[in-house]
Parts: C-alpha cells; sequence; structure tokens
C-alpha cells in the first residue's frame, strides 16, 4: 500500500513539475492580478497615492444609483445586440452564397473576410474619414443625391449607428467563416430527399439548414455578444464616448474612471462587471455547447 502511495505522490510531483512553467504566467499575470483588482474594488484608491482606505460595497452601491454607469450599461447592451443582430444575418448570408465552390468565390471569402483582419485602430481611422462631416465620403454620396450633411458622429443619434457599422462591417466575414463550415457538413442527401419530396428552397432552409447549424448560430451569437461588450478601439478612435456619453460603454467608462479620473476603486467594481457579463455569456455558451454535442 504504501508503495503505490509512494508511487502515485510521485506521478503527481511529475505532473506538477510538467505544468508549472505555465502556472507561473498564469499566477502573476492573471490570478494575483485579478484577486488584487477583486481588493482594489473595495477600496477608495485614486492610483496615484500610496495610502487608500477599505470602503466595502460603497464603489458598487454607487454603480447602481450613477447615471453614467447605467447609461453605459444600456449602451453597452444597445451596441451589443446592433452589432451581433446584423453581423450573424450578413455572415449567414454570405455562407449561403459562397460554402459552395465556384470560380472567384476564394476571392470574394478572402476580400470579405479581410476586414477582420486588419487592424481595428486602422480600421476605425479609415471609416473616420469616411464619416467626417464636412468632407467625407458619406456625406458627400448624399450630397449627390440632394440631401443635406449629416453629423455622424457629432450627433448622438447617429454616432453609434456609426460604430455599429464599423464594428459589423469588421466581424462579418469572420462570422461567414464559421457558417461556411457548419454549412459545407450537412449531408447532402437531405437537400437530395427534400428535392424529391418536392420541398421549396424557404422549406428546406426552414427545415434542413437552419435547424443543423444552430449549434453554430448560438455559438456566434454568444462569441460577438462577448466581443461587443468588450469593443474599445472602435470607441476611442470614433467617438471618444461621446457625445454626450451617448456611445459611453462600460468597457470605456472603465478606461476612463481609470485612466482619466484615477478613480481605481469604482474602476475595477466596473471591471468586475464586465467580466461578469462575460462569464455568463461564456457559461451558457459552454453548457448549451454540451447539450448539443450530448444529443
Amino acid at each position: 500500500m504504501m508503495k503505490i502511495n509512494s508511487h502515485t505522490l510521485s506521478e503527481k510531483l511529475k505532473v506538477l513539475l510538467f505544468i508549472a512553467p505555465l502556472l507561473i504566467p498564469l499566477l502573476t499575470f492573471w490570478i494575483v492580478p485579478f484577486g488584487w483588482s477583486v481588493y482594489i474594488s473595495f477600496t477608495d484608491w485614486d492610483y496615484i497615492s500610496p495610502e487608500y482606505s477599505y470602503v466595502g460595497f460603497e464603489n458598487y452601491q454607487y454603480m447602481l444609483e450613477d447615471s453614467q454607469f447605467l447609461q453605459a450599461l444600456n449602451n453597452t447592451f444597445v451596441f451589443a445586440l446592433g452589432v451581433v443582430i446584423p453581423t450573424v444575418m450578413l455572415g449567414l448570408a454570405f455562407a449561403l452564397l459562397l460554402h459552395k465552390n465556384f470560380r472567384g468565390s476564394q476571392l470574394y471569402r478572402a476580400v470579405i473576410f479581410s476586414p477582420w483582419i486588419t487592424p481595428t485602430v486602422a480600421v476605425s481611422i479609415v471609416w473616420s474619414w469616411v464619416f467626417e462631416t464636412k468632407s467625407g465620403l458619406a456625406n458627400l454620396l448624399l450630397g449627390k443625391i440632394g440631401f443635406a450633411p449629416i453629423p455622424w458622429l457629432e450627433s448622438g443619434d447617429t454616432a453609434m449607428i456609426v460604430v455599429m457599422i464599423v464594428t459589423i462591417w469588421q466581424g462579418v466575414g469572420w462570422t461567414m467563416l464559421f457558417f461556411i463550415s457548419a454549412l459545407n457538413k450537412i449531408p447532402e442527401s437531405l437537400y437530395e430527399a427534400s428535392l424529391i419530396d418536392g420541398c421549396s428552397p424557404l422549406t428546406r432552409f426552414i427545415k434542413i439548414t437552419l435547424p443543423l447549424i444552430s449549434p453554430t448560430t448560438f455559438f456566434l451569437v454568444i462569441v460577438n455578444m462577448i466581443t461587443a461588450i468588450q469593443a474599445f478601439d472602435q470607441f476611442q478612435i470614433l467617438t471618444q464616448g461621446g457625445p454626450s456619453g451617448s456611445t459611453r460603454t462600460l468597457l470605456y467608462l472603465f478606461y476612463q474612471q481609470a485612466f482619466e479620473l484615477y478613480d481605481m476603486g469604482p474602476a475595477a467594481a466596473t471591471s468586475l462587471i464586465i467580466l461578469l457579463i462575460t462569464g455568463v455569456l461564456t457559461l451558457i455558451n459552454t453548457e448549451m455547447g454540451k447539450r448539443w454535442i450530448y444529443y
């Protein structure tokens, strides 16, 4: 019995020795900073002072009463929904058009996918020129057909729409590739049987295609939503959270609290709220993925 226990302990030590190089960076750069952030969220640290006081749940209570936080929370979900739904729908539409190989299909896929591999900062700078009020391409085209210029980035009614357009344009290609992979896995025999039964293309799409790609659709909805919640670069380049906070999301509010106002306590609390939201979405995706695999 002692030999068996000794052997088991030796195996565990060997495993620990092999994974130690991976655990050290994980502890150093993720677990320890995360624990420290949790602690800071219960303090009034101003990022500069060497001293700070423990304030308990005051930062969290303040968030629930703060109009800026509530506005940022609302903006975050509006932005996420406004990005996810068109991105998934357009990605599916392009996938349906391009999932079969034909002459030029690879080129079309590459063109549609290319914005995804382009840095978001570069993409945002280009689009800021497009939506520039005085000489931007968008207003130039509107002028050609007789419409007055629109202050795209200076108006609270249109600024969020612009950021949504940029984000959708960048994410459609990535979403399309996932749908193409899912569509190519559907057995052709199902479509052949539906043709024999006299099903219309719309019926085949509703009864065969949509159910069989539903796991991929759900995955893309969740992942695109998490990506939208974590969006920052396009807001920084295009709107800086304005005008009047109309495009200030939770992540941008965190940035302003931490690096403009130096209110590290509320900033840490905001970051934990973001982590909680993304964590819940990730758990939902994981659990639903297990059910699809099981069935």
